[in-house]
């Protein structure tokens, strides 16, 4: 009985890196996609208003830095999922 307990143990653990593995995965994917929609669209409005391509810049590295640390908070996230 204890046996039986212990391997379901071990295999809720297993799945739960698993799932850590693949939210790090997703979280990954996400911020790429996210971060060259940002650069696309900023390029299109830059080439619709050359005179405010200083700050759709800015704003456009500002927006890409503020979706890098979302998926750097969600892959420490899953990473401590795994190992704790």
């Amino acid at each position: 009985m204890i046996t039986s307990i212990l391997l379901a143990a071990e295999a809720a653990a297993g799945l739960a890196k698993f799932g850590a593995g693949l939210g790090a995965g997703i979280a990954a994917i996400g911020a790429g996609l996210g971060i060259g929609r940002i650069g696309g669209n900023a390029m299109d409005a830059i080439a619709r208003q050359p005179e405010a391509a200083g700050t759709i810049r800015t704003n456009m590295i500002l927006t890409a830095a503020f979706v890098e640390g979302v998926a750097l908070f969600a892959v420490v996230v899953c990473a401590l999922c795994v190992f704790l």
